[in-house]
Formats: structure tokens, sequence, C-alpha cells
């Protein structure tokens, strides 16, 4: 068992890297199971673009391998950063994930289900990106009638045309995400897995047991585990903080119940939330974003650790599970 504290800031360059790395199912590609989410406020204009490509160097120095972000991210803004933040790295063997479906038309996030705008949005993200071939495309909340038979020949005509690697979906809809595991065209799904999705357990051994690789989205559970969210120390937290009392109210209800993982010995309590997810071992990679050096290092140093049985004990009694 190795247990761990948070890391002193004047040591976030120093340390070695603890990462470990999982097979993403039957793609051939291992990623990295703490991967960094280029999204939110991250990707957005008011976020220093240095501060932001120093994040992404960060995580890629000590061992983060797979970025997930989306063309509609931060008001379009993401992916472009994420392209400038990867211009002279070793690209060899990284996961470079986006999504499709989703854009930012100026004013809000709209959808484009239509196979040629799916096609199109990929075509757009590979020059956003600066890359020649998209190692994960996947599905931004696809609905299953949108899954039809034009759909999987215009994903299969990407794999043809070299342009993608992997085709994923990315939906909190457990419906959509049973129906995607029966589609051989999908390799990757990626579902809103933590503490407070403990039902997702079963969804994600059934995808791992057709072959999909597993992204844990979410895996924080936006700080609501530890009531992070609701700690307003910057613009940036009103922002995250507005976010979730518009759209998350009952998951920071749900999160009062585990106040107990910042007040573990060894473990902070988005190491704890981490170490969760990543003890389902069909979980690939679990997808975590940040705008502080600081909570970065926190994250990643999380790769490798487990709780203690009687942690684990009393997140199930907090989840209703015992």
């Amino acid at each position: 068992m190795r247990l761990l504290g948070a890391v002193p800031d004047e040591n976030l360059h120093s340390i070695a890297s603890p990462m470990r790395y999982r097979a993403l199912g039957r793609t051939g590609l291992r990623v990295s199971e703490i991967g960094f989410g280029c999204a939110s406020w991250w990707g957005q204009k008011s976020f220093d673009e240095r501060q932001a490509v120093g994040l992404v160097h960060a995580a890629l120095d000590h061992g983060v391998t797979f970025l997930d972000t989306g063309a509609a991210y931060s008001g379009g803004e993401a992916e472009p950063r994420l392209g400038r933040a990867l211009r002279g790295r070793d690209l060899d063997k990284l996961v470079v994930a986006t999504k499709a479906g989703t854009f930012h038309n100026g004013r809000r996030v709209a959808r484009d289900f239509r196979p040629q705008a799916i096609v199109a949005s990929a075509e757009r993200s590979l020059r956003n990106l600066g890359l020649q071939r998209l190692p994960l495309l996947q599905l931004h909340g696809p609905s299953i009638a949108e899954l039809d038979d034009e759909m999987l020949i215009a994903l299969g005509s990407l794999k043809q045309r070299g342009l993608v690697g992997a085709i994923g979906a990315n939906s909190f809809d457990p419906a959509v995400i049973d129906h995607i595991i029966g589609l051989s065209a999908f390799d990757v799904v990626m579902v809103d897995y933590n503490v407070l999705r403990p039902e997702r357990a079963g969804l994600i051994a059934r995808a791992a047991q057709q072959g999909k690789g597993v992204l844990a989205g979410m895996a924080l559970a936006m700080g609501h585990a530890n009531r992070q969210v609701l700690r307003l120390r910057a613009p940036r937290d009103i922002w995250y903080a507005l976010r979730a009392l518009k759209n998350h109210r009952t998951d920071i209800a749900k999160g009062a119940r585990f106040s107990f993982l910042g007040q573990l010995e060894g473990l902070t309590a988005p190491q704890a939330a981490l170490a969760y997810v990543l003890a389902d071992p069909n979980v690939s990679c679990a997808v975590v974003g940040t705008t502080r050096m600081a909570h970065l290092i926190e994250n990643l140093a999380a790769s490798g650790a487990t709780l203690p049985p009687e942690v684990l004990a009393r997140i199930r009694q907090a989840q209703g599970l015992e």
C-alpha cells in the first residue's frame, strides 16, 4: 500500500514521476492512469496562457500521456490552446483525445451530429491541435438515434483515411453508453465515474468485457466530495462555483457525506478520490483538470496509491452500499 500527501510547492518540478500506465481497451494504446483535461477555465482567454501551457508541460514532464479536450470546450478556445502547448513536444507517445458533435457558436454550446459535421469537426480539430492524426475522437453526448448506420460509416471513413486512430463516445447517460458498448465501431467510452457515482461500476465492467477502453470523466466529482468547489480564492473559483450551483446542486449535497476524505492520514481528499476510481482495474485512465500547479502535482502523485480497507468501507457506507 502506498500512501502519500500533498506535494509542497517548492518541490513541484523536482519529484520523480510515480506515473503508472494501463491499456486503453483493445486499441493497442497505453495511457497514463491519470490524464489531464484541457477544458473549462484552463482554456478560457481569461486564464493566462503561459500558466495554461505550463500546466500541460508539467503534466507531460511527470509522465502524463493522455490529454483530453473538445471542440466546444472553453468557448472553442481549448483545442487551439492545447495545440500551441504541444508545439515542440515529443508527440510519439501521447494520446490526444478530442470530441465532436458539439461546438461553440460564439454565444453558447450547440449540437450538430450530422455525419458530415462530425467529419468536418475532426478535420478542424486536426488543424487546431497541429496534428496529422487524432489518436482518439469521441462523440460528445450523442443520442442513441444519432448512432445510425450513416454515422458509423462516417466514423469508419475517418479511420480508413488515417485521420483518426480510435473512436469513442463521452456520455453521462447510462443507456447511451450501454448501447455503445454493443457497437463494434466504438473502441472507447468515457463515463462519469467517481465516489458519487458507484453505480457506474457495472457499466464499466460490461464495457471492459467487450474490449472497450474506459475513461473516467469527472473523476474528482468536480471537487464536490470535499466541497473544494465552494472554496473561493480567485475569480476562477467563482466561475466554477456558479457552474456547480447551476448544474450540480445534488452532487454538492451528496458530497457532504464524504467530508472525511479530507481528514485522512497520508492522503489528501483528491488523492483518495482518484485512488477510489483507479482501484477499478477496468478503468484505463482517470481524467482530471486544474488551473493550479500544486493541485496538478497533487493529483498526479495519486498514481499507484491505494486506499486502506477501512477507508473503502467508509466510502461504501457514505455511498449507501453498506
